[in-house]
């Protein structure tokens, strides 16, 4: 008998299989999420394959003042990486449409903290999905909102909490591309949390914000067009 592995050449895995050979490298048995069926699943329609290695925070505190002219990080902390995070945005987290069987209506906004997606719900039984950053370890949060202003090239005016942190942070940055709020913003009920845009795009798939969901711009800009004032942000 002849099994499905068979002839199957050895690329280590990863992307790089996944560019070789256009399999998922994702080792069999380790199961992913199966959302809106009953017995314990999710409920918000999407089955995406949990990813390895994203529970741990990648980076330590930094000492002493942030280098002049070095990108800030939207809510983030000015620090140093115990190791890189990879230039190259990982191809599960490029926008596609996927299925959706969940209960929410077209327009509303599904935000998987840990598969690091985020769903805009289409008619039809669909979904389009994008690949987001989200808060690192004890700055995540869920639960219901909505988008309450949305903003193009926003300004940013980091909030008394942040400074108390960090201090070395300018009180007012004009929109731009070297604004850490990036192209566009949408901005969640009363909160100071946003969905916005970036200019680290690197860190899409991630945790390392304080709370806030970052997007490419090129994503964020995409979603802005098609969400509008009032439209439901369901964060898990």
């Amino acid at each position: 008998m002849t099994t499905a592995s068979a002839g199957r050449g050895n690329y280590g895995g990863g992307f790089i299989e996944m560019l070789m050979t256009g399999r998922d490298p994702t080792p069999p048995g380790r199961g992913g999420a199966v959302y809106n069926r009953p017995g314990g699943y999710s409920a918000y329609g999407q089955g995406v394959r949990p990813q390895a290695g994203y529970e741990m925070d990648p980076f330590e505190q930094a000492a002493g003042q942030r280098t002049p002219g070095r990108r800030v990080a939207a809510l983030g902390q000015p620090i140093e990486m115990e190791r890189p995070i990879e230039r190259v945005i990982d191809p599960r987290f490029h926008k596609q449409e996927v299925a959706y069987d969940g209960p929410h209506k077209p327009g509303t906004i599904i935000i998987d903290t840990p598969q690091r997606f985020l769903f805009l719900v289409q008619p039809g039984g669909r979904a389009l999905r994008y690949g987001i950053g989200v808060g690192r370890p004890g700055f995540s949060w869920a639960g219901m909102k909505s988008v309450s202003r949305k903003a193009e090239w926003p300004t940013w005016t980091p909030p008394p909490e942040m400074l108390k942190r960090r201090p070395d942070l300018p009180r007012f940055m004009p929109g731009g591309p070297e604004n850490p709020m990036g192209a566009r913003a949408m901005y969640l009920g009363s909160s100071l949390y946003r969905i916005h845009g970036t200019n680290e795009p690197h860190t899409i798939g991630q945790a390392v914000s304080s709370g806030c969901i970052r997007m490419t711009n090129d994503d964020v800009t995409d979603l802005y067009e098609r969400v509008r004032v009032g439209a439901r942000v369901l964060v898990i």
